[in-house]
């Protein structure tokens, strides 16, 4: 019995060993297998125990990589074996809590939102409740008007984005279609001849006998259409609705902001706050440079503006506030004027940014777009300011009222001038449900938004500070030339705003500047074309600074103090001081504000091939045969602008 157990025991010894010695050998086999399939090339046989330590190898990468992923999860801690038990107990607590945060994020961030919105509400009442009917209460309610708005409609597009994309192509086939093009056409006719009759009726009974000399400024519109028509790339595809709506945006926006008190005084109070609002770079230059800081007015004070205001913007570009605007718009340039939604979205977003930032809001469409639709981009990129360096004029003195509707008004110019020198000849791809499609903030949060657009604007803070360095010191180079050129034939006083002031006399008379400052003006434009625009109105900045002494001067000694001129100069008898070239009037002033303000000089056609090369490289010859043409588009587009301001200007 003993012996037949133990035989039996030895049996199943040698059956178990068995099986595990078969277990062994199919493992050895596939993973043998295995190995001869990856290193097949290589021609190398493993051994078992080479193949069981490829296994040991593997299965520990794999509890290592399981290990990695959770901590980066944050399940477990790298050190959560040497822990004690108090360690533990915080280490459960962490993970319980991080779970449940992560579980229940997006309520929590709704709910965070809601109290934010409750308190603000709360606080706004209370405000509205303590004290109202003075500037800050109206401020108050306005910008919690305009936020609410700008909230409820970015909710809005998020959760419909899809619906309104589709609405607005449902839209746009409905108008394309026979009956209702019969319609269109109609009411477009009817709207034109509306709006030439309004036009022509007021200019005649209200500026024609108030300000006949005004009526000049007409004359020098007709002049520039005119001339357009003649060089335009194709005359006879030149569609004329796009030219028309935009002169007749450009009046209306004119005429709500020069001719009705109402309108003047919201963009009067919208430059000041403007105003009001750069002046908060101070804290920075004081605190950077010291109380010293005004000796280097330009350097310390309007290039730490730039980086403010910069600052400031990529901050709304990050909200969205930017793209908001710039989307409405759009919407609304496009369906006034017919263009295509890229060059609505570009031209509406040069009011706000600059030549280089607006086009990447329309990136996505820039290797499609027509020739025509290039030289619109473009041609608003010269015909307006960044917002960056409109905080810098100011500073200069230059009425930041007139600065600001220059912007606004320059959008539609820049499209009706651009679509006249190069009307559209090819089908345009970009439809209306495109108007979506914008480029968005890369930041990831607030402060990085902040920090980048300071960051940002050094590039724009030193080509400013080299190019004032660089054209001052040339501009001097070439008057001295020229000074010594013409004492050779006994011409003397010879120079370069002397030569601009007579070759461009007409462009300032035909927007009916005054006949004493035409010259004055016509120096300024050329300063601006063959230079840049800032060192233009750093001259502008001295003219009217000359004005406002002579006024005072003269005020108190009651308009009878002595002064007289010498050359372009005026000399202050009294006090023996020389007001270096003249003064300019107030209407010539803001006639000059307009036309100056926009990036149209030679200087900025560097800067428009080198960011739409690098946003659509396959167009570079192309962009590189329109440029010019922009140029001289963008700067006729300003001169527009300041043509209708100078027909409506009234002062209050």
């Amino acid at each position: 019995m003993t012996i037949l157990t133990e035989l039996y025991n030895m049996s199943e010894v040698q059956n178990t060993q068995l099986k595990i010695f078969q277990e062994k050998r199919q493992k050895e086999q596939h993973y043998k297998n295995s190995a001869l399939s990856t290193y097949a090339n290589q021609k190398v046989e493993y051994s078992s125990a080479q193949i069981d330590m490829v296994d040991i190898i593997q299965t520990n990468e794999k509890v290592k990589l399981d290990m990695e992923v959770q901590r980066e999860n944050g399940h477990i801690s790298a050190d959560e074996d040497n822990l004690n038990v108090c360690e533990r107990g915080v280490l459960k607590l962490q993970k319980a809590c991080y779970n449940f945060i992560k579980a229940k994020k997006k309520a929590m961030k709704y709910m965070i939102y809601a109290l934010l919105v409750a308190a603000y509400f709360v606080y706004f009442g209370y405000a509205i409740y303590y004290r109202f009917g003075d500037e800050g209460s109206h401020r108050l309610l306005g910008f919690t008007i305009f936020a609410v708005v700008l909230i409820i409609g970015k909710i809005f597009l998020n959760a419909y984005n899809v619906k309104v994309d589709t609405f607005l192509h449902c839209v746009e086939t409905l108008l394309k279609s026979n009956r209702s093009m019969k319609v269109r056409t109609f009411t477009r006719w009817f709207l034109k001849v509306g709006v030439v009759i309004f036009l022509v009726v007021y200019i005649v009974m209200d500026i024609a006998i108030e300000e006949p000399r005004n009526l000049i400024s007409v004359a020098g519109l007709m002049l520039y259409v005119m001339i357009f028509y003649v060089t335009s790339v194709n005359p006879s595809k030149i569609n004329w609705h796009p030219v028309f709506w935009g002169i007749a945006l450009q009046y209306i926006f004119a005429l709500l902001i020069l001719r009705t008190k109402w309108g003047y005084h919201i963009f009067q109070w919208l430059g000041d706050r403007v105003t009001e609002f750069l002046e908060y770079t101070m804290a920075g230059v004081i605190f950077v440079f010291g109380d010293l800081w005004f000796h280097h007015f330009v350097a310390f004070k309007v290039l730490s503006i730039v980086v403010f205001f910069a600052s400031f913007v990529n901050i709304m570009y990050f909200l969205g506030v930017i793209q908001f605007l710039v989307r409405h718009i759009g919407l609304f340039l496009s369906f006034c004027m017919d263009t295509s939604p890229a060059e609505s979205v570009n031209a509406a977003g040069n009011i706000f940014v600059g030549m280089a930032e607006a086009p990447l809001m329309i990136r996505p469409f820039l290797e499609d777009m027509t020739k025509s639709e290039l030289h619109a981009v473009m041609t608003g990129g010269f015909a307006t300011v960044a917002g960056n360096v409109l905080g810098a004029y100011i500073q200069f003195g230059v009425p930041a009222n007139h600065l600001i509707s220059a912007s606004v008004m320059s959008a539609p110019a820049s499209l009706a001038i651009s679509k006249l020198a190069y009307p559209e000849t090819e089908q345009v791809r970009t439809l209306s449900r495109d108007f979506s499609r914008m480029g968005k903030s890369q930041d990831r949060n607030l402060i990085e938004a902040a920090s980048a657009g300071a960051t940002a604007s050094i590039k724009l803070v030193g080509a400013i500070a080299v190019n004032l360095i660089a054209f001052l010191s040339l501009l001097e180079f070439v008057n001295a030339t020229l000074v010594w050129f013409g004492d050779r034939v006994g011409v003397h006083e010879l120079s370069f705003q002397l030569i601009c002031s007579y070759i461009l006399y007409p462009v300032a008379f035909f927007m009916g500047t005054a006949p004493e400052d035409c010259r004055k003006v016509a120096e300024l434009i050329g300063i601006k074309i063959f230079t840049n625009e800032f060192i233009a109105y750093e001259v502008l900045k001295d003219l009217i600074s000359n004005r406002h002494k002579l006024e005072n001067y003269t005020g108190i000694f009651n308009g009878t103090g002595p002064w007289s001129w010498q050359g372009d100069d005026i000399v202050l008898d009294i006090t023996n001081e020389t007001l270096t070239g003249g003064v300019i009037s107030a209407r010539s002033e803001v006639i000059s504000t307009y036309v100056l303000c926009g990036f149209s000089n030679f200087g900025s056609i560097g800067i428009a091939l080198g960011v739409m090369g690098s946003l659509a490289p396959k167009r570079k010859q192309e962009l590189s045969k329109l440029v010019m043409r922009a140029m001289i588009a963008g700067n006729v587009a300003c001169i527009l602008t300041a043509s209708i301001a100078s027909l409506l200007y009234k002062e209050f």
